[in-house]
């Protein structure tokens, strides 16, 4: 037992010193004014105009994109669960394949391809078709969400569809269950894990970005991340930085909350 416990001492010594500590750094400066007095002044900026539009924002594009992800990585997952195991294998490596390149370089890739004079408006100039004009829009923002994050939320919901017992399914036929309601009384209520995950996994680092609407969004779009980026870079305030982290990790923390307890309603949990 000793020994186990040993083996567990180069974790927690990342832990503290890369989360808890971290951690608490940001919980002084948020609660702390230029002077070192208490205060919630910073945790209060969150109600000006200009950061409420941002925030507003940031959980609008966040829920759009992860409802699209959900739209579209389901299909695939349910497609990839059906295939014979080296089949599924191979096109699961080719889907994940983008992620093993940088996140910045995949989202600059997006901002040539879609800026004025980028490859689709040439190609479509080329075929006299009207130019595509979503670059520095919300739509590119919401584009280039959808593609970073839509892998996060195919392979949770394929590892649980390929866990759901055969026999389940073809008992349910055998009682006279069609290929609709055969999906909606067995194979999504039991996915439900799946799903769960795929919509942590999505919304909370697409509600946190700030590289995907600098870069596609051109810098006329704020989301709460360019806001809390702006704070500590450009302003060089820590303190409201900090206090806008903590607001919207709150906000984190209550959506996480909220999933689960719809995954524990639907008996998520117990699968």
């Amino acid at each position: 037992m000793k020994n186990k416990r040993l083996l567990a001492g180069p974790y927690l010594f990342w832990s503290v010193s890369f989360v808890v500590i971290p951690l608490l750094v940001i919980v002084y400066y948020a609660f702390t004014s230029d002077e070192g007095s208490f205060t919630f002044s910073n945790l209060a900026q969150i109600t000006t105009p200009e950061n409420l539009k941002a925030l507003g924002m940031s959980i609008l594009l966040s829920f759009l994109s992860t409802a699209i992800c959900l739209i579209l990585a389901y299909p695939l997952a349910m497609i990839l669960s059906q295939k014979q195991v080296n089949q599924t294998s191979f096109i699961v490596l080719i889907f994940i394949l983008p992620m093993w390149m940088n996140f910045l370089l995949r989202t600059l890739a997006w901002q040539t391809l879609l800026e004025k004079n980028g490859v689709i408006n040439s190609v479509l100039s080329f075929l006299h078709l009207p130019a595509l004009e979503i670059i520095n829009t919300p739509y590119a923002i919401i584009l280039g969400m959808v593609y970073n994050f839509l892998p996060f939320m195919v392979l949770p919901i394929y590892n649980v569809l390929i866990k759901i017992d055969r026999n389940v399914i073809n008992a349910a036929r055998d009682l006279g269950a069609n290929s609709v309601q055969t999906f909606w009384k067995v194979i999504f209520p039991l996915s439900i894990p799946g799903v769960i995950s795929g919509i942590t996994m999505v919304f909370v680092p697409a509600l946190t970005t700030f590289v995907i609407s600098d870069l596609l969004g051109g810098g006329k779009i704020l989301l709460i991340g360019n806001v809390i980026e702006q704070s500590f870079k450009q302003n060089s305030n820590w303190h409201v930085g900090s206090g806008l982290s903590l607001v919207l990790m709150v906000f984190i923390i209550a959506s996480m909350a909220l999933v689960a307890k719809y995954d524990n309603e639907d008996g998520g949990a117990a699968f």
